[in-house]
Parts: structure tokens; sequence; C-alpha cells
């Protein structure tokens, strides 16, 4: 199964919060064998929505959107989704009733913005906020909100999966401009995928959907590589 992920909001692109929903999101997926093909962060900006929700559906077999739902005058996720799918903003009666009858929100209180989805959608419940989420078309509406958005993810989780991941690390000491070789010949020899990541020591890590096979890679590697050194304990 492969997903894009599109995070909306101005604030995002600013740098004024920082992009928690999408890291989080991607590690639940990936733990459950899904893979993560984009991540796209966008304003809020009706066409700017659309337009990439539109592209990914087509390439992706699910769209996760989050950010930009609610009530107030820059919540138009909803909006783009609705014009990337071709229907229209309707309102959704179970999404009212929901949220007067378990929310205890009295009716005249509630805008359009809580109340209305694409027509046609299947509503998320906010157990813990007052804006609903939806699908439709594998397109997955999440508000911004990091509590409401994983809430919601949790209840739509069994509808994300693949096969499980295996993973190796070996961390070695050589600088990653020395490994290339081994790197190189490390993927050629074993069917695993293959990450570098350089800091006080350089972590290899190998991910695939057959354990022996990631094991046997990390080992070959293992062999070929400089160990980090012991920690000399008291008795040394």
């Amino acid at each position: 199964m492969q997903v894009a992920l599109v995070t909306v909001g101005d604030e995002l692109l600013a740098g004024d919060t920082v992009n928690t929903n999408a890291s989080w999101i991607a590690e639940q997926l990936t733990s459950r064998g899904v893979a993560v093909e984009r991540v796209t962060t966008v304003p809020d900006r009706v066409d700017d929505i659309a337009g990439v929700v539109r592209e990914y559906r087509d390439a992706y077999d699910a769209v996760l959107v989050t950010g930009g739902v609610g009530p107030t005058h820059d919540d138009v996720t909803l909006d783009g989704v609705a014009a990337a799918v071709g229907v229209d903003l309707a309102a959704s009666d179970e999404a009212l009733v929901y949220l007067t009858d378990h929310g205890g929100y009295a009716a005249d209180d509630l805008t359009e913005g809580t109340t209305h989805l694409p027509a046609g959608a299947r509503v998320i419940h906010n157990e813990v906020g007052v804006a609903p989420g939806c699908v439709i078309d594998a397109v997955y509406v999440f508000p911004g909100v990091p509590a409401e958005m994983r809430a919601m993810f949790e209840s739509v989780a069994d509808e994300f999966a693949g096969d499980e991941p295996h993973t190796a690390v070996v961390e070695t000491p050589e600088p990653e401009s020395r490994l290339l070789d081994r790197l190189a010949e490390v993927r050629e020899r074993h069917d695993v995928a293959v990450g570098s990541y350089p800091g006080e020591n350089v972590r290899v890590k190998f991910t695939g959907t057959d354990e022996a096979a990631v094991a046997d890679a990390a080992d070959w590697f293992r062999e070929r590589v400089e160990p980090l050194e012991s920690t000399p304990t008291a008795e040394d």
C-alpha cells in the first residue's frame, strides 16, 4: 500500500508551527507496512489543496490530509478536498447528530465548518474536539490539532496495512564518505532498503519484509566495517 501525506497550513510554511503531524503519521503508517511516498505541505488556499490532493489521489492508494479543518476563516481544507474529488460541501446530518447528542453542543452554536463535509463522505467523528474528519475516494481528512488528529487516525488505522517491516541497524565510526563502496555493494547483493545516517557515528539501517534477508544484509555489512569501540568497564 502506497500513500501520500498532505499537511495544510500557512503557519507550517512560515515555520511558526513545527510539522509534528507529518512525522507522527508517517511513523504510524510505516510501522504498519505502508509505504509513505510523498509528504507535501501546502498553504491555506483552496486551489493549492485541490491540485495536490487531485494529483496524489490518482497516483497512490490513499491520501491523508491534516490541518485546516474547523470553523475559522482559514479552514479551507474541506473545500479543497471537495474540489479535488468533484463534489460540493453539504450538510452532514450524521456529524450534526454526533456533535449535539455526544458532544453536547447546541445546534445553533455550530457553524458550517463543523457540520458540512464533501457530499457523500464518510464521517470520522472527533472524540476530543469539535470539527469532524471524513473519508471520500480514499482521501482521509483530519484536523491539524495533534491530539484530535491522533485520536481520529487510531479510529481508522486498521484500514492501512501492508507486509510487516523488519529492520536492523549497524553503527560504525567510519565516515560516510568512506563507506560508499560497501553501501553500494550491499545494495547489489541484498534485496533490502538501505539508509545511511551520519552523526557522531554513522547509522546504517536495513529494512525489508523478509526478516532473514534483512539480517543477512546487516551481517554482511557489519563484517566489513570498522566496529564501534566498546565502552571500558571498571574491571578493564
